[in-house]
């Protein structure tokens, strides 16, 4: 569907959300009711395009956050892992912007229904950063009531929070930017950093360079100590953490890490195993 086409597609939706992102991040936007089943906030979808319903698998389990890998081909921003099993039938608009759209019209503003907090979608370049950002920019505008912005310094929450992952050199046009549809997933070498929560709302960084511990044995407790001060100075600056290469294979040493990163603030757990990780908060919420 041509951009222009989309626009006028989705002129209801933007009727029925209206001022969905005119209120500072400390509010919520309109949308409530009924309640459905509590979401798992903690829970990030990885590489999430590779289960056998992209988004719909992941939201049927109720996850927080979703990972969608692109590629800048031409104009369209195409859904993969890598450049050899790219399908231009499956692009970002047809596995997750479009569905998300309709989910939250039918869902009076909200993606998951009565729950007023942004599903965060990781959209991971795979392409050279800056050019590829300009474009998604321009996709995710035909979308206006869709995704929290940034705009003359304040953040409006929407039903969904862009954060801009993958190739670095996306920062140079997003940081310039004084109005946004997206934000930026740091690294731990931003901890500290001058860029506010309002630029870098997410810190993500490879756990097996930063820490030992794959969850044999006892968590070190000079590891434990690091990993509360990561996330306690996130935490502190409005910011949340995210790991990845993180164990996600089946057993007791996954579950024991997965113990390790909640109880030390982590805020995403990172997997490929949907249906483990939400029996997993479940029975951490019930216990």
């Amino acid at each position: 569907m041509a951009l222009t086409t989309r626009r006028r597609a989705l002129t209801t939706l933007g009727a029925a959300l209206a001022g969905a992102v005119a209120l500072p991040a400390t509010d919520a936007w309109a949308g409530g009711g009924h309640r459905g089943p509590r979401p798992l906030w903690n829970a990030h979808a990885h590489n999430d395009y590779e289960h056998p319903r992209p988004l719909l698998d992941a939201l049927d389990h109720r996850f927080g956050s979703v990972e969608a890998d692109i590629f800048l081909v031409g104009d369209q921003l195409l859904i993969g892992h890598d450049a050899s099993e790219l399908d231009p039938t499956r692009t970002l608009e047809s596995l997750y912007l479009d569905p998300l759209a309709a989910r939250v019209e039918a869902n009076h503003g909200c993606v998951y229904r009565g729950w007023r907090r942004p599903l965060q979608l990781l959209i991971d370049i795979k392409t050279e950063g800056s050019s590829t950002y300009l474009e998604l920019d321009r996709h995710l505008r035909c979308y206006p009531h869709l995704f929290t912005t940034y705009a003359r310094g304040r953040v409006h929450r929407g039903p969904v929070t862009a954060v801009i992952s993958g190739d670095r050199a996306a920062r140079i046009p997003l940081e310039a930017q004084t109005e946004r549809r997206a934000f930026y997933d740091g690294r731990l070498t931003d901890l500290g950093s001058a860029a506010p929560a309002s630029f870098i709302p997410l810190i993500s960084d490879n756990w097996t360079l930063n820490f030992t511990w794959l969850g044999q044995g006892p968590f070190p407790d000079a590891e434990r100590q690091k990993l509360r001060g990561i996330t306690g100075a996130a935490h502190a600056r409005g910011q949340e953490i995210r790991f990845w290469a993180t164990p996600d294979a089946a057993g007791a040493a996954r579950d024991a890490l997965w113990t390790e990163l909640l109880a030390g603030g982590v805020d995403y757990l990172n997997t490929d195993d949907l249906a483990a990780l939400e029996a997993f908060l479940d029975g951490q919420m019930s216990a």
